[in-house]
């Protein structure tokens, strides 16, 4: 491809808005194109990507077993209800009508269409195990879409589906899945861990996460530096050490005058903020969630949401309520406790039987209750972990403590089980002549978060370093000068000789100066550039150097595509 003809247009500066490296490199290079908020068009560059991103997961797939399919984005309510996740997914799941008033969503995952293929067309054990896969675009109404392909409303992704006749055969499925997962991120030039995640509203006992690691990365990943164990951040649980016993002491109000925060009543009172309890308020649909917690941690959102669908099917829409919400409610913000509070819902952090003689709020303004202890002084009406795991915390396994690395979740896997086979009667017959519901996984990949990914882990301050295998193209011919006859037509037989080799080739041919080409050729990122200029030609030779590397060098124009191999196999 000329350059000259590409459908691209390059920026000196990322827009304001954007944060992450890959969105602001992504916009800079003229890879995607915003429509509304977390709504992209990938043009010609992305979209070379995203094909050999397709090619590299229809392969690994394929040879895992898996069978590609294509089922429909309009999804309709009584298949979702069905399932219960109608109302279950909460406001991520973008709903609409048609003309006869019937409600529909658009798919931002497909369990239950493919549950509803299984069960019509699944009858008897000799039909399993059955995988089948897609890749198809999805929609998730996020509240904030953010960091461009790494959060969007409108995203691309691979989903599979296995069916077997019982836990063992999907044990077998899932590893099938893991190991051709490890492929495509391997193929890809992608360097990944494995680590253990929330299932969140998909649902089933046990969850994984493939996360390419990055210092960008929008994910944070747990690991253990003594057993190796690895989790994301939402999930993560930590050992909580008991604080040194004590007597239980009577309760004592004590004026705290402008202390609001922990940090500054922990200073105030010269105690440590492990001694203290404090209160956190959220609202989950509608309702307001008093959770109280050791002063020294922090409330897990994730694992509070996922606490509260289990109690009281409530968390789907879970946000810090606002001081408005907090003052309707009759809470004193700074002040308040669950000391003989009433008329509200109270979750608690286990932790807060980790001690003894807690300093509270005293639920007015200004003051604090000294000495106080869990159950006597107060109740609540659920005791669950809650709390955010992080850096220098103790690993729940071992007691080793965990160190944090940045990453961006590429995959995401899960054993189901019959979670939806048996709401939604997908059953088979067993060698016994017995009706048994299927056995599940599903496993997702997104390729907007992949290519995204790629980037987060391969680029200097320069622009983007593609790997080799999902570059959009392999190698990049700068021709300056090409006013110049001689320059043009050598420049023009060696893209010719590359392409004719096979080479996918991008050549800047466009009358700018040496310092813009050079400028975009390190932006756009492709593993190799060749330079072809009147220093070049006066030596029968093209200047090769490979993106990642710093050091270039001259070489004989006889010898270029053996070189252009070698090179390659470095980049």
């Amino acid at each position: 491809m000329r350059l000259s003809r590409l459908f691209v247009r390059t920026l000196r500066q990322a827009p304001a808005e954007a944060e992450t490296a890959s969105h602001q490199l992504l916009l800079r290079a003229g890879m995607i194109q915003q429509l509304a908020a977390g709504v992209y068009s990938y043009l010609p560059l992305a979209w070379r990507v995203m094909r050999k991103i397709e090619a590299i997961i229809r392969q690994e797939m394929d040879a895992a077993g898996g069978q590609e399919v294509a089922m429909p984005v309009l999804q309709p309510q009584e298949l979702w209800q069905e399932s219960g996740r109608w109302t279950d997914f909460g406001p991520e799941l973008m709903k609409l009508k048609d003309r006869r008033e019937r409600n529909f969503c658009l798919g931002p995952t497909h369990e239950e269409v493919a549950t509803d293929l299984a069960r019509r067309w699944v009858t008897s054990y000799r039909d399993l195990p059955l995988i089948l896969y897609q890749i198809q675009t999805k929609f998730r109404d996020e509240p904030r879409p953010r960091a461009g392909l790494l959060r969007g409303r409108e995203f691309t992704m691979k989903d599979a589906y296995s069916f077997d006749c019982d836990e063992a055969g999907l044990d077998v499925s899932y590893a099938r899945i893991l190991a051709a997962y490890k492929n495509i991120f391997a193929r890809c030039g992608l360097a990944t861990i494995v680590i253990e995640a929330d299932s969140g509203a998909i649902g089933g006992r046990d969850s994984h996460e493939f996360v390419v690691l990055a210092e960008t990365g929008d994910n944070e990943v747990l690991i253990c530096s003594q057993c190796g164990y690895a989790v994301n951040q939402e999930r993560a649980e930590m050992r909580k050490l008991p604080l040194p016993a004590e007597p239980l002491k009577p309760v004592e109000a004590i004026h705290t005058p402008g202390q609001k925060t922990i940090a500054d009543l922990a200073r105030f009172l010269a105690i440590p903020t492990n001694k203290t309890l404090k209160a956190v308020f959220y609202r989950a649909d509608e309702q307001i969630i008093f959770c109280v917690i050791r002063g020294d941690l922090e409330i897990n959102e994730t694992k509070l949401a996922n606490t509260l669908r289990r109690a009281w099917n409530i968390g789907r829409d879970l946000r810090v309520a606002a001081p408005e919400d907090v003052q309707a409610a009759g809470l004193v913000a700074g002040s308040a406790s669950p000391v003989g509070l009433q008329g509200i819902k109270i979750v608690a952090d286990d932790s807060i039987t980790t001690g003894q003689n807690f300093v509270v709020g005293a639920n007015r303004r200004d003051y604090h209750l000294l000495n106080a202890n869990y159950p006597r002084d107060f109740q609540v009406d659920i005791i669950a972990d809650i709390a955010l795991a992080q850096r220098g915390d103790l690993c729940a396994r071992c007691g080793g403590s965990y160190t944090a690395l940045r990453g961006v979740e590429v995959g995401h896997v899960f054993k189901l089980g019959t979670v939806y086979s048996t709401k939604m009667q997908a059953c088979f017959l067993d060698g016994d002549n017995v009706q048994r519901p299927l056995v599940m996984g599903c496993y997702g990949i997104g390729l907007g978060r992949l290519l995204a990914a790629a980037i987060e882990q391969n680029h200097d301050d320069k622009g983007i370093i593609w790997p080799l295998p999902i570059a959009p193209y392999q190698i990049h011919i700068c021709a300056l000068d090409v006013d110049n006859p001689q320059i043009a037509a050598t420049a023009d037989d060696l893209y010719e000789t590359l392409q004719r080799a096979g080479y996918e080739v991008l050549y800047d041919d466009r009358p700018v100066s040496p310092g813009v080409k050079f400028a975009d050729a390190d932006l756009l990122g492709m593993p190799l550039r060749l330079t072809i200029s009147p220093r070049t030609l006066a030596r029968d030779s093209v200047e090769l150097k490979v993106r990642k590397e710093k050091e270039f060098r001259l070489v004989h124009g006889d010898g270029v595509l053996d070189e252009v191999k070698q090179a390659l196999a470095r980049a």
